[in-house]
């Protein structure tokens, strides 16, 4: 898995969480994950979570710090999980810096105010994951806490985060390639 900072402003509307974006947009090839920091503002027409679709929710942010994951010939569950474990890595990285978040499912809060928001979904060659974590408290429609309230500088954040996904996910696809087969 290939992992790239983008360090030039890219604002997130939802159309990013598309098959080969990493490959068209940022010429990396294969399972990725990419980060850059940018405007979130979702719109319904790209909304991939239909309750919040249902529900015509907000999902906004004037500036967040974007991950968004793409693996290759993988189910929803197989995306669901590694989105998990993406924001679990989230989570152990602000519990090392002395930040006690909780983690519900795949957000982070801190004093029930939201610090991510997260979405997993599949295409027709891959699965896709979107992390977004606040830089900032403007802009959101929810209370929200932010990296710059903690003094965490977004593109080391993001460096860390990246790297650890990256080793976790290249042991767990280590560890798939020397299991033999149950006889029964």
């Amino acid at each position: 898995m290939q992992h790239q900072y983008i360090d030039r402003t890219i604002d997130y509307d939802g159309s990013q969480l598309k098959a080969l974006y990493s490959y068209v947009n940022h010429r990396i090839h294969g399972d990725s994950i990419v980060s850059f920091s940018g405007l979130c503002d979702v719109t319904l027409e790209h909304m991939v979570d239909a309750e919040d679709f249902v529900e015509s929710a907000k999902i906004k942010s004037d500036k967040m710090l974007h991950f968004i994951v793409e693996i290759f010939s993988h189910n929803l569950m197989t995306a669901v999980t590694l989105q998990r474990l993406l924001v679990s890595h989230a989570h152990q990285i602000l519990a090392e810096k002395g930040h006690r978040f909780e983690r519900d499912g795949d957000d982070l809060y801190l004093n029930k105010k939201k610090l991510s928001v997260s979405i997993a979904s599949c295409s027709a060659v891959s699965a896709m994951i979107h992390l977004g974590i606040n830089i900032e408290n403007a802009g959101t429609p929810v209370p929200t806490c932010a990296l710059s309230d903690l003094g965490i500088v977004p593109k080391e954040f993001a460096l860390e985060l990246m790297q650890r996904f990256c080793s976790e996910y290249k042991s767990i696809v280590g560890a798939t390639q020397k299991v033999r087969p149950l006889d029964y």
